[in-house]
């Protein structure tokens, strides 16, 4: 019989990650070098002898955590997510259970330890993607499966395999990464499906292994049915995770339990179109777009997880640092209205989004100014009693409140001069301090 789930314990565990908000989640691989996304092989169905000499070529000559590390942190990223296995299986770190890894490549080294180091030196928290998927492995059925590039070759319509034996390696591996490489933050499987799915993996044998190896580590919901999880019921599963993780989504309300109580999510975005590396110039979503829907998240009680693919050779592609950059310009002067806020209670005015501090339950209200207004900022859900004093967050300059024939008849509604007009900017933030009750 599995353990139940803990709220209180979950409580605990996920209260950094609804501070963070904002973090990276990175996908590379030996997909990087035919450059047509991680999921190349499947929609391909390359037989693997096929994509086996993209692993001998394999030699990112100018592989820079470090670098990677920086350019997250200068963002405003809070953690990060790396693949350590994707559904090719094959594997960027130094695994005892298989010879298709890093270290049997021409970077002959564990690419994994490097990534950790240099983000934990950043101050940056930890997280690891791992595959429940693998088209590598011979215990994983590959007829007929929803993705497995074997899946219509008939020379595996009874191909003998052994899934035992995949599910001894699937955990075997979980354990050699929450191991072999201290404190980590975050596990996040991908993914579940039919058939394929919860105790299919030996989940909560899964999750009890991980929870006795780090008890502070926060898992994401995949490893039930991605598209659902019980952590929105009144009962959820030991192994429902933390966290929910809707993908190239920002859910309409946000998230909520059958109870109505908001429950932890993470949107997971790409900044272009693909989540691997894909030698494609263009497609790249505004550095505006992003901030605005890092807000969005926000003000809906969320996170965002936002993707980069490196190339073969290790490097970040300069679109993707050229627009980390200028999202780190605006957070630099606007991250109060970011972490640790949330859900304001307010209803979202027509020139932008709420947030507010202390997850929601805090004495400061950002207001995010997207489509700066004719004249006067409405602060909607305001009454001017209840104001203390209202500044631009970026400067810390005063916003005067105004009373005058234009407003007066209005009630629960502060009204403060609009302090710019530039609707290209990603968001002006006025910070509004209520009074002590």
């Amino acid at each position: 019989m599995s353990p139940s789930f803990d709220r209180a314990d979950h409580a605990r565990r996920i209260q950094w990650f609804t501070h963070a908000r904002f973090g990276l989640f990175i996908h590379w691989g030996v997909y990087a070098i035919p450059a047509r996304g991680e999921w190349y092989r499947s929609h391909a169905q390359l037989p693997q002898e096929a994509y086996d000499p993209y692993l001998q070529e394999f030699n990112p000559t100018e592989y820079d955590p470090a670098a990677w590390a920086r350019a997250a942190k200068r963002a405003g990223m809070q953690y990060a997510v790396l693949t350590t296995k994707h559904h090719d299986g094959f594997c960027l770190f130094d695994s005892a259970l298989t010879d298709y890894k890093a270290t049997n490549t021409p970077a002959g080294r564990d690419l994994v330890q490097e990534y950790v180091d240099a983000f934990r030196a950043e101050g940056i928290k930890i997280g690891f993607y791992h595959s429940l998927i693998d088209w590598k492995h011979p215990g994983y059925p590959a007829w007929q499966d929803q993705t497995h590039p074997q899946r219509n070759d008939p020379a595996y319509e009874n191909h003998p395999h052994d899934f035992d034996s995949y599910i001894t390696y699937l955990h075997g591996q979980v354990r050699e990464l929450l191991t072999n490489y201290g404190k980590i933050d975050i596990m996040w499987f991908d993914y579940s499906y039919e058939g394929m799915a919860s105790e299919t993996w030996k989940a909560a044998d899964l999750v009890k292994m991980i929870r006795t190896l780090q008890p502070d580590i926060i898992i994401n919901d995949r490893l039930e049915r991605t598209s659902f999880s019980t952590l929105k019921t009144a009962q959820p599963e030991y192994f429902a995770g933390d966290f929910i993780s809707p993908e190239q989504l920002l859910p309409p309300e946000g998230v909520f339990d059958e109870a109505g109580h908001r429950v932890p999510w993470e949107a997971c975005v790409t900044m272009n179109q693909h989540w691997g590396y894909v030698n494609q110039p263009g497609g790249y979503k505004t550095p505006r777009m992003l901030v605005r829907k890092l807000i969005e998240c926000v003000s809906k009680g969320g996170n965002l997880l936002l993707n980069v693919g490196p190339d073969a050779k290790g490097r970040f592609p300069a679109q993707s640092l050229a627009t980390l950059q200028e999202i780190g310009d605006w957070m630099e002067q606007n991250n109060a209205a970011i972490y640790g806020c949330g859900y304001a209670g307010i209803t979202k005015p027509d020139f932008g989004r709420v947030t507010r501090s202390e997850n929601g339950a805090g004495n400061k209200i950002y207001f995010h100014v997207t489509e700066p207004p004719i004249g006067l900022v409405s602060l909607t859900g305001i009454p001017v009693e209840n104001v203390a004093k209202v500044r631009s967050l970026a400067d810390g300059s005063e916003l005067r409140i105004v009373n005058d024939f234009r407003n007066r008849h209005y009630k629960d509604v502060t009204f403060v001069h609009s302090p710019h007009t530039d609707d290209t900017y990603p968001a002006y933030v006025i910070e509004v301090t209520l009074r002590d009750a």
